[in-house]
């Protein structure tokens, strides 16, 4: 069972602003007081908020060394160069070579692909990588969503012959590598308005960019935007700005006229086509491209995401989709090994944190375990294995702790570390694993405090039912795209019941299924699911009130949809902070 959870009120706002929104558009002030929460003050702001333009992305050549990089581009399709596209083998990587590779095929025959072994290679440029090159012919590589701080493979790469053009997303160190060009726009003298682009996004720039200087239409990229709106979704950068811009025409055209391996992707994922969310791309599509460079090679992702025949399309898909069902065999036996490891002591010295480790776990789930551990136990976490002779493993973090930084303050114990401020990855030799645990315990103890330990659920603000009508709904469903920065809305409910007919519903019977009323309006029940919460059926179906936190959603099943309360937590009726 999960930590109880805190929940936290979000500021109502400035009441004058939350008034005159809500009176200039028309609109309940529930849904006012969400815009200003957001930024949004004017109705010009509401106006571009709702009302996505493609025509507001912004300049690519605004980025950092883009001349440079198409200047280099051009040259290599004009001169007959053999190009290399080389991306990472998760879904950020292997969309943003699909998107790279698909566009420059446009341009030139001379381009092919490659996705590093997550086994044999690890993570971002590897020397087996550049060596391929070499070995067949290529001149020019350029690498997606890795790159950032392969200074010494980049000098490899020359000492080959092979030029480098570098487009990350990732935090640069201090000295970039010695590439034609680093397209990068969190490099600090990197003065492009936007600096939250996924790798894939900062390929798109790129494609953007060469097709501006060369007179390409720009309408001709928009069937590129499918793969773009699934990097932006998996990679859980915000949905903000710009993003926020490409992932609205990304779900458009996800839902209008997907690739065929996305299309495959839907059915074999039980989606309901026309019908897709960001939250579909995260829980349905995200993990099955995942799956195939977990569990195999991510070179079949991009093959699956470039097929231009259905019946190919559906073969990789199906076999991806084979790996995604081990992928889930395999991480629950995992997961179940880990719980049972920290409940019993098992797991490797540290107060502060969860670290586990068991060197026959397979590397390609160590991640996920990790995230189930953190909902679990709600600490940072550290999942490790063995591979190639090294402890690897993946980490996972809690909101508002740093762990990226606590995993750089042992720099000297790792091999190889890199990632975000919430997930990180890292390899090291056995000898140093005890020290490594003891010094990262000491760092998160002088960092992390108790407030950092505990869950929280922000809600946005009160709701009552009856506020809950067709307009109110229609108008919420433009807030989309969500995700970081842009968050679906949390709502409040209190002294809500079941009318009833509370089921248990799941496999094992985890998940509840209500109908909840108010007593200010008992003839009106709502369709409410709650995962993981069965633990409240007997307090629910005896009839006692309880507080309620959810999004709202549209459930579609068989073509039909329904509205539904996605419940976060409930509570018997109590104050909170």
């Amino acid at each position: 069972m999960s930590k109880e959870k805190k929940w936290i009120l979000k500021d109502a706002g400035d009441a004058e602003t939350v008034s005159r929104l809500s009176s200039e558009l028309g609109v309940d002030p529930v849904l006012s007081e969400l815009l200003t929460q957001r930024g949004i003050r004017t109705f010009q702001e509401a106006r571009d908020f709702f009302r996505p333009d493609l025509g507001n992305l912004h300049d690519p050549f605004l980025m950092k060394d883009m001349d440079k990089a198409v200047s280099r581009l051009e040259k290599a399709v004009e001169s007959g160069e053999k190009i290399l596209v080389y991306g990472d083998y998760d879904v950020d990587g292997t969309t943003a070579v699909s998107l790279v590779y698909s566009f420059i095929l446009r341009l030139t025959s001379n381009v092919d692909f490659y996705i590093p072994d997550r086994y044999d290679e690890g993570y971002g440029v590897s020397f087996k990588g550049i060596d391929w090159a070499a070995d067949n012919g290529f001149s020019l590589i350029i690498t997606l969503d890795c790159g950032i701080k392969a200074n010494d493979k980049v000098r490899y790469a020359r000492s080959k012959g092979i030029d480098v053009i570098i487009c990350d997303h990732h935090l640069p160190e201090n000295d970039l590598p010695d590439a034609v060009a680093v397209l990068d726009p969190k490099r600090e003298d990197c003065l492009y308005p936007f600096d939250d682009l996924s790798g894939c996004g900062v390929g798109f720039k790129l494609v953007q960019a060469y097709s501006r200087k060369n007179g390409i239409p720009f309408e001709s990229l928009v069937p590129l935007l499918d793969l773009l709106v699934v990097s932006i979704a998996s990679d859980l950068v915000s949905v903000i700005g710009e993003n926020r811009i490409l992932a609205h025409f990304g779900l458009k055209r996800l839902n209008e006229e997907p690739r065929k391996g996305l299309l495959a992707m839907i059915h074999l994922s039980g989606l309901d086509p026309e019908h897709i969310t960001i939250d579909d791309i995260v829980f349905k599509i995200g993990p099955r491209i995942n799956a195939a460079g977990r569990m195999e090679t991510g070179r079949i992702a991009v093959e699956l995401l470039t097929a231009d025949d259905d019946d190919v399309a559906v073969r990789i898909g199906t076999e991806i989709n084979e790996h995604n069902n081990e992928r889930k065999n395999i991480d629950r036996e995992i997961t179940q090994e880990a719980l049972e490891m920290v409940r019993s002591r098992k797991c490797l010295p540290a107060e502060n944190a969860t670290i586990v480790y068991n060197p026959l776990w397979h590397k390609g789930v160590v991640g996920i375990v990790a995230s189930r551990l953190v909902e679990a136990f709600y600490k940072p976490t550290i999942v490790l294995t063995k591979s190639n002779g090294l402890v690897t493993g993946s980490a996972r973090s809690v909101h508002g702790f740093d762990l990226y930084d606590a995993i750089e303050s042992c720099a000297d114990l790792l091999e190889n570390f890199g990632g975000h401020l919430y997930a990180a990855g890292l390899t090291l030799k056995e000898e140093n694993l005890d020290e490594f645990c003891r010094r990262i315990d000491v760092f998160i103890a002088g960092k992390i405090d108790h407030q950092m330990l505990t869950p929280l659920i922000t809600i946005d603000t009160r709701l009552q039912f009856e506020q809950i009508t067709p307009k109110f709904f229609r108008i919420l469903k433009q807030f989309q795209p969500f995700g970081p920065g842009n968050n679906a809305p949390v709502f409040l409910t209190e002294n809500v019941y079941d009318n009833g007919n509370a089921r248990k519903v799941g496999a094992e019977g985890g998940h509840l299924r209500l109908e909840l009323i108010q007593e200010t309006q008992p003839y009106r029940h709502i369709s409410a699911i709650a995962f993981n919460k069965s633990e409240h059926f007997d307090h629910i179906k005896a009839g006692n009130p309880f507080d309620v936190c959810y999004s709202i959603v549209e459930n579609y099943y068989r073509g039909i949809a329904n509205l539904q309360l996605r419940i976060k937590d409930l509570r018997d009726r109590e104050e909170f902070i």
